[in-house]
């Protein structure tokens, strides 16, 4: 077997009896998950997932990193491609390394997942790689394997998705009118647009202005923008906004002061620092519609991301190493 019944539990036999024993009255509950790393999409389409390589391998930066972090290529494992030009391929060089991911939370995950829903119980290595594949892939094609069989089978009370506020949340849209009986909510991830540094904000700010028709050119109607965008969110569902700046900082300016700062930030002239004040400053704002909105505002600071401006440049955002 690939996983221990007593993992995560104390090693001192006393407290381990008592760990089991409230682990066996919480087990069989229905699972709430409010940050799933999901997409609305699978649920919406309810289509078959593909192959092993693109499934576990290419969408996970996770894994990827950390092949990359010991010299595995990312053009090798062609990440970035729409369509994986040779998936065999990608999963041997994954297999061949996964004794890289020992004593870690992708590891235990991973394992789980082989074991517990697809029956595997030797350890993925470079002989067994095929195999895998092969045994992942056909049970992929069965009924049970669908996302929306999966929802009902790990027992999802609800799940919550984390979605762009330029997203139309069609998807989410398209769930709720199929009549099936879940509870898929979007997250509202406002890091496209209040982040100067992220990639494309003046542009992004721009169509933030035209789905919501107000003039983001200006202080005040970009944070109109804003709380039309979050009613739309709260209205499909919506429970929570997720923020993932640099830093905890907040700032309270005055109405001019913000306004002046956010036309530098806009302009592209505004440095460091004054980019950092901005983000402080809009998680003030963020506060302050959250109290008339009622969404719970959840705040995961201190992740300096895309480091790697080699691998950022050439692969996005998720590559680029936190």
């Amino acid at each position: 077997m690939l996983l221990h019944e007593d993992r995560l539990f104390p090693s001192e036999p006393g407290t381990r009896k008592i760990a089991r024993a409230l682990y066996e009255q919480v087990r069989s509950l229905p699972l709430v998950s409010p940050h799933g790393h999901t997409q609305a999409a699978w649920y919406a389409k309810n289509e078959p997932f593909p192959d092993p390589a693109k499934l576990f391998v290419q969408p996970d930066h996770y894994i990827y990193r950390m092949l990359y972090s010991q010299g595995v290529s990312l053009e090798d494992l062609e990440i970035g491609q729409a369509e994986l030009k040779n998936p065999h391929q990608v999963w041997r060089i994954f297999a061949s390394h996964y004794y890289l991911f020992r004593g870690t939370p992708t590891r235990m995950w991973l394992d789980f997942a082989f074991q517990e829903l697809f029956g595997l119980e030797e350890r993925l290595s470079e002989q067994n790689a095929d195999h895998y594949f092969d045994v992942i892939s056909e049970q992929l094609e069965k009924p049970e394997f669908l996302p929306r069989s999966l929802y009902e089978r790990f027992r999802l009370e609800v799940l919550a998705t984390t979605d762009s506020p330029l997203d139309s949340l069609a998807d989410h849209a398209a769930i709720r009118e199929s009549g099936w009986n879940a509870r898929i909510l979007p997250t509202f991830r406002p890091d496209s647009v209040v982040d100067p540094e992220f990639a494309g904000f003046a542009e992004n700010i721009a169509k933030l202005g035209e789905q919501n028709r107000e003039d983001t050119s200006t202080w005040a109607g970009y944070l109109n923008a804003l709380r039309k965008t979050r009613d739309r969110f709260r209205k499909a569902g919506c429970t929570a906004t997720d923020h993932g700046h640099p830093t905890a900082q907040t700032a309270n300016l005055a109405t001019t002061e913000a306004g002046e700062l956010f036309s530098r930030v806009l302009a592209g002239s505004a440095d460091a620092a004054k980019q950092e004040l901005f983000r402080a400053q809009m998680l003030t704002e963020m506060a302050r519609m959250s109290l008339e909105d009622g969404l719970v505002m959840q705040i995961h600071p201190g992740s300096v991301r895309n480091h790697n401006r080699k691998i950022f440049e050439r692969f996005g955002r998720e590559a680029g190493s936190d």
